[in-house]
């Protein structure tokens, strides 16, 4: 039998969120393909142009959630979709560029210090995958207001806003090591246990005055804002996970369920 028009717009509408997640994974394959390119070059505006292709991604990836819910088209297979394109587009592309980053430029020199560049962006890569596993196995079981570890969204555009704020690639040793640093220190945040605080935080006035605080700095800093924003947002969230093991409530710590197998 032929579909009739309503039909066709109902499979339409269905397939809308699917596509949306689809352009993410355009602009994460995006993102490794120029890095590689780029990776004996080392174009600094081409290294950018890679990590700014990850932050689009990164909205994309928020898009395809809205799209879902304002269209009622949530189902299985968009959920599986979108995992399957946060590991790639938030573990591997982030990995590849860093690796190309900071230390395709250093080859010749010392192959010992790129493999163990290329092992700390594994690093990074398994942590990611793990850290979204846990989500997916967690959903429902955990406080909404907070994520277990930190986002991997949130790992990729803090690697990558590095790569935005100081284009041109890694030429000497220390900047390698600290590239290294960077990428575990980035993995083992996601798969801790440390509480994140998500966008389902109450609002509130002082929300509102960081949110303009923050408008003024990116005015101010540009490219820069990024890389010191994370600064700010990984020291203040470590900072509130150990006010709550002092005992400190003002800030609500978040709900322990029975069955949260990760504490």
């Amino acid at each position: 039998m032929t579909p009739t028009r309503q039909q066709r717009l109902a499979r339409a509408k269905f397939a809308l969120p699917s596509f949306v997640t689809l352009l993410s994974i355009a602009c994460g394959f995006g993102s490794i393909v120029i890095s590689v390119d780029n990776a004996p070059v080392g174009d600094p505006s081409d290294y950018r142009l890679a990590a700014i292709l990850l932050v689009l991604a990164g909205v994309f990836d928020a898009l395809d959630g809205f799209v879902a819910r304002a269209t009622n088209t949530q189902s299985a297979f968009g959920v599986q979709l979108d995992s399957i394109a946060d590991v790639m587009n938030f573990g591997c592309a982030p990995g590849l560029l860093l690796y190309c980053y900071g230390f395709a430029q250093m080859g010749a020199a010392h192959p010992t210090l790129v493999r163990m560049g290329g092992l700390a962006c594994f690093v990074f890569v398994a942590c990611g995958a793990l850290r979204l596993a846990r989500f997916n196995v967690m959903v429902g079981k955990t406080d909404p207001r907070y994520f277990v570890g930190m986002p991997i969204t949130a790992g990729a555009a803090c690697v990558a806003s590095v790569v935005v704020a100081w284009p041109d690639p890694v030429a000497d040793m220390a900047g390698a090591f600290l590239v290294m640093l960077l990428m575990v220190a980035v993995g083992t945040l996601m798969v801790s246990t440390i509480r994140f605080p998500s966008s389902k935080q109450p609002k509130s006035k002082a929300a509102l005055v960081a949110l303009v605080v923050c408008i003024v700095l990116l005015a101010l800093l540009r490219s820069r804002f990024f890389a010191l924003f994370f600064v700010f947002y990984i020291s203040a969230t470590l900072l509130l996970n150990i006010a709550w093991m002092g005992g400190w409530t003002k800030i609500a710590p978040p709900k322990v369920y029975d069955d949260e197998a990760v504490d």
